[in-house]
């Protein structure tokens, strides 16, 4: 009544190319995994094995930019003791650690 016959018949129809769609999506895919995903991987993966590996005498520097030596290892490798200054000493959790600036030779038990 209100719509012409000409316009109701012009209509289109609600199907879509799928392969229009997809195509795109499957290889925006490898591209993304590639150039973000991966990467992202890998640094961590450094990042994780520099923590781990932490031992007496490194310099490392904390989330929050505080930079000292390590003195000592506590809590089964959770928490490092580190000095700031000379008879500054502070507890850092090992997962706040952000970077291991110098490697140093262990320093030895004063017994």
């Amino acid at each position: 009544m209100f719509i012409t016959p000409a316009y109701a018949q012009s209509a289109a129809g609600g199907g879509g190319d799928v392969f229009g769609i997809l195509v795109p999506l499957l290889l925006i895919m490898p591209i993304w995994y590639f150039l973000l995903i991966r990467p992202q991987q890998k640094q961590r993966k450094a990042h994780l094995e520099k923590i781990t590996n932490i031992r007496r005498g490194d310099q490392i520097v904390t989330g929050g930019g505080i930079v000292g030596k390590v003195t000592k290892i506590i809590d089964g490798d959770v928490e490092v003791e580190m000095e700031v200054s000379d008879g500054t000493k502070m507890r850092v959790v090992r997962a706040m650690i952000a970077d291991v600036r110098s490697k140093g030779e262990p320093v030895k038990d004063k017994k």
